[in-house]
């Protein structure tokens, strides 16, 4: 693949920037966002037009189905607003996020029981079908020495945002994987919310296949010291789509860990994908170690990859800090290599994409799941005939 690279490496006497991401406001509040007009950083990427009224009051006029396939230790509520716990992983950071929280009726609260061990939990959203809007609000909580692995799969039709929170409780360890594999018609965008306690492990990986636009914000803090977090990433976006990924690592506690690694391709006219990476080195947090990477593979003419990683380190007692981006077409060269030894160029391209999106596939720990995501890229290039 020929690339674009920037990449960087930081260390002490780093100077944080201006626009700092540690002073963007946040409220449960929606009144207390201004209506976005696309001019502001966080919404300059995003197409205002195709999110259906959601950036300014859209009203639920549907309901999302959530269902929860979970063995018998795991305990599943549905709450309501006022449930304490709500909330408690963080706070809206945008007008659409705040929206959700200000719209969401009831509320899915999953909770894996201290140094429970479960087998995989299976949670499935249904959008609210063609031309309806709805909000919702999910959390996930893994208590103390917990391990849990967490499917959550978005499927079907209409328009829905929502807040998501996933809360690790110390010494606990729990594994992500978010699924957007939505209808051609539907608008999804979603906050995640996830909080580390002492030594707790997160792998957090999200998918984006399917929807006209997915716009998903992962954001990561830290409660103690010793928390370990992994955000991957892999999305495939075709003629039309806009896939856009912001995700935001706080580190404000010492010792903490963090790595971010996002993939994404692209194919058609107007396909567009953004991917956003912030991370956050406060004054306090010392012993900090974080990377993060977005790579992306532009597959035809016509599509579009923006690509924005951002870190600002206050402090210049860390372990090691760096981001890289790179963006790129095939390599012609890697193209003949594979030719020469007789492989036809259909089946070298597609080596080159499976090659490209293994990094990140190898690491999901649910089998069945591995090779439903590997068939559906598999029939992203069966579309255009890569």
């Amino acid at each position: 693949m020929a690339e674009l690279v920037k990449e960087h490496s930081h260390g002490a006497g780093a100077v944080v920037p201006a626009a700092s991401r540690a002073a963007q406001f946040a409220s449960f509040d929606v009144d207390a966002f201004e209506v976005p007009g696309g001019r502001e950083e966080i919404w300059r990427f995003t197409p205002l037009k195709r999110l259906r009224n959601l950036h300014n009051g859209a009203v639920a006029d549907g309901t999302a189905a959530v269902s929860v396939d979970a063995p018998a230790e795991v305990k599943v509520e549905t709450v309501q607003r006022g449930d304490e716990r709500l909330g408690t992983a963080g706070t809206p950071d945008d007008r659409i996020a705040a929206q959700a929280w200000c719209s969401f009726v009831d509320a899915t609260v999953v909770t894996v029981p201290k140094e429970a061990r479960p087998s995989t939990i299976t949670i499935t959203v249904d959008g609210p079908g063609e031309g309806k809007v709805a909000y919702g609000h999910l959390q996930v909580r893994a208590e103390q020495f917990a391990e849990a692995v967490v499917v959550v799969d978005h499927r079907g039709s209409g328009t829905y945002a929502d807040n998501v929170e996933f809360i690790v409780g110390d010494g606990a360890r729990l594994t992500v994987v978010s699924v957007q594999d939505w209808a051609d018609d539907a608008v999804h965008v979603s906050s995640h919310h996830n909080k580390l306690g002492r030594d707790a492990t997160l792998r957090h990986t999200t998918i984006t296949l399917g929807g006209d636009l997915v716009r998903l914000s992962p954001t990561v803090t830290y409660a103690e010291r010793g928390g370990d977090a992994e955000m991957l990433g892999l999305y495939f976006a075709d003629a039309g789509q806009h896939f856009e990924n912001r995700t935001f690592v706080d580190h404000a506690v010492p010792n903490c860990k963090s790595n971010v690694v996002y993939k994404g391709a692209l194919q058609g006219e107007g396909a567009h994908t953004v991917w956003i990476g912030d991370v956050l080195i406060r004054a306090a947090a010392e012993g900090t170690e974080t990377f993060e990477l977005n790579r992306n593979l532009v597959l035809t003419d016509g599509a579009r990859a923006d690509s924005v990683p951002n870190l600002e380190i206050e402090t210049g007692e860390i372990a090691g800090a760096g981001h890289a981006s790179a963006t790129g077409r095939f390599d012609d060269e890697q193209l003949f290599y594979l030719q020469a030894r007789g492989i036809p160029e259909e089946q070298a391209r597609r080596l080159v994409v499976r090659g490209f999106f293994h990094e990140i596939l190898v690491k999901i720990g649910v089998p069945e799941l591995r090779e439903r995501l590997e068939a559906a890229i598999e029939a992203e290039l069966e579309a255009v005939g890569a």
